[in-house]
């Protein structure tokens, strides 16, 4: 029996459970997947180690640009 002003104590799937206890993996996924898609495409098209090193930027900022211009129709 609990005292009163004792918490409960929980387990750390419980209180660090940022998704209410939902899973959201396969989010992470797609979005990798798009990532390395870019990724691969820039690098193809560049030319020198400074186009790399802007290649490998555009493809990290490239979904969020996509979803921007997709609900900006």
């Amino acid at each position: 029996m609990m005292k009163k002003g004792m918490k409960k104590k929980q387990s750390w799937a419980s209180c660090c459970n940022w998704g209410g206890g939902k899973h959201h993996g396969h989010m992470g996924s797609g979005y990798f997947l798009g990532f390395l898609g870019a990724l691969i495409y820039f690098l193809q098209t560049s030319t020198g180690f400074g186009n790399s090193i802007l290649a490998i930027l555009k493809a990290i900022v490239w979904p969020a640009l996509l979803v921007y211009h997709l609900l900006g129709l």
